[in-house]
């Protein structure tokens, strides 16, 4: 919503139907919302594909499908819950990088933006497995960096703490304490926007 009101052309994923039809109600052409399971490479290509069959690369793409564990030691966790956040949390982000940015690069410009987390610089009991994704997260995106080309930026972002059911999983009712996404977007889309080179490989906090 916030990129949409500075004028610029929105697209975005989500594995939600009703998400993805409000979105399509809300923002029509040329803005573009398709229901894609980021952990499937394939849809994730296919989608990249169907868009830039007929456009130009994205000036800045953001990565921030995440989940996380339920709060729980590590060795509580079963098997199949801690390979779903690395195949979300890390498998998915390489896989939309994989889709859009060779585009990117063959042009010689664009911003990736990764969302890492507060958990991706230092850790808390309970959410390891998240943890992990967050701290790979901030090694995958400042290696990035150093491969792209003059002209580009890769950030790995700690976006701070935002109300979300997320955030509802881990903190319960203290969740409330903190800014809803629309009251977030109104700080993160200002800053996003004002990203470039400079920033290239730079670990980055939205301003609270």
């Amino acid at each position: 919503r916030g990129f949409a009101g500075e004028g610029h052309t929105v697209w975005g994923c989500s594995r939600l139907a009703d998400a993805v039809a409000r979105l399509r109600d809300e923002f029509p052409s040329p803005h573009r919302f398709e229901m894609v399971d980021v952990t499937d490479a394939s849809q994730v290509a296919e989608w990249a594909e169907s868009l830039l069959a007929d456009n130009d690369p994205p000036d800045l793409l953001v990565n921030n499908a995440a989940v996380i564990n339920r709060n729980a030691p590590l060795w509580e966790l079963d098997t199949d819950e801690f390979r779903q956040t690395i195949d979300v949390n890390i498998n998915g982000v390489f896989h939309v990088i994989r889709a859009f940015v060779p585009a990117m690069v063959a042009r010689g410009s664009g911003v990736i933006v990764n969302f890492s987390s507060g958990w991706g610089r230092s850790v808390s009991a309970d959410v390891a497995s998240y943890c992990a994704t967050k701290f790979a997260i901030e090694g995958l995106t400042q290696a990035m960096a150093a491969e792209l080309p003059s002209g580009m930026a890769a950030v790995p972002l700690n976006p701070g703490v935002i109300h979300t059911e997320m955030l509802e999983s881990c903190f319960g009712t203290h969740a409330s304490a903190y800014p809803d996404p629309e009251t977030w977007a109104q700080r993160a889309v200002p800053f996003l926007l004002k990203l470039g080179p400079k920033d290239n490989g730079r670990p980055l906090t939205v301003p609270a």
